[in-house]
């Protein structure tokens, strides 16, 4: 089902339904939940989506698995074309899948599946080879390794607030003291706080979000050099290698389409 609302097939009787969308660039799907459990699959371009828990970003042939019944708003930061599988809870149980958020690699094998999905009817047959498809994609997807694509946000409304808005612009320069004076909170309270709230140190969630965003950006074909300096990086050189740490390839690399 191409270019269609999932919304409209919520009650298809079938445990995973398939559509496919096109996006305009800096289009944005305003906050929503669906009754199924959700695969958005990102064939082009990236995407960012939004949670009460987080901010994850989608590169090309990456998806996210996004659990029935949670709130996220999608950006699209340039031309998006996306593959989303809605899998019914019963499913989701009975595969294993998922029961938060997560960034997920997406093998060739799950692309082609993707693929062929979305051409599928509504109500196709659950005992031939679409039945089968639809059953193969469900067990691709619970041996889909998760990817470290996220950087979580504090429950403290003052605290995601804040986290929020750095989100919009990271950068390494940002300071933990700066942080702090904004919270209303001392530099240990607010070191404290951060790492109850996120499970991580400030220092290291602030160069996931720098890494994320950058991930965007550099989808979006802006100039490696320009996206390091943006965000507070000395040179190219000391931001591939931080890329690299973090995500296990150079930003080239990892923005290049698997090899099918």
């Amino acid at each position: 089902m191409r270019n269609t609302l999932a919304d409209a097939f919520e009650s298809t009787p079938r445990d995973v339904i398939a559509t496919g969308n096109e996006y305009p660039s800096h289009y944005v799907l305003a906050a929503h939940a669906h009754r199924r459990s959700q695969l958005l699959y990102a064939s082009s371009g990236v995407l960012t989506a939004i949670t009460g828990e987080g901010s994850w970003v989608v590169p090309p042939r990456r998806a996210l698995w996004i659990p029935a019944g949670v709130s996220h708003e999608v950006h699209m930061d340039g031309p998006v074309s996306t593959r989303s599988a809605y899998v019914i809870q019963e499913a989701t149980f009975a595969a294993g899948l998922p029961q938060h958020c997560q960034v997920i690699a997406v093998s060739p094998l799950l692309h082609e599946l993707l693929q062929e999905a979305v051409d599928l009817p509504p109500e196709y047959d659950l005992g031939g080879r679409d039945g089968r498809v639809m059953a193969l994609l469900l067990d691709e997807i619970r041996h889909a390794p998760a990817l470290p694509l996220s950087t979580p946000l504090p429950r403290n409304k003052r605290l995601s607030a804040l986290c929020r808005k750095l989100l919009e612009r990271p950068s390494q320069e940002t300071k933990i003291d700066d942080m702090a004076q904004r919270a209303g909170m001392s530099r240990r309270s607010f070191t404290r706080a951060f790492r109850a709230e996120t499970g991580m140190s400030f220092t290291a969630w602030r160069q996931q979000a720098c890494l994320l965003a950058a991930l965007t950006r550099l989808g979006k074909g802006e100039p490696i050099t320009r996206v390091a300096i943006d965000l507070g990086y000395g040179n190219p050189s000391a931001f591939t290698a931080a890329f690299r740490r973090v995500l296990g390839a150079a930003p080239s690399r990892y923005l290049s389409a698997p090899k099918r």
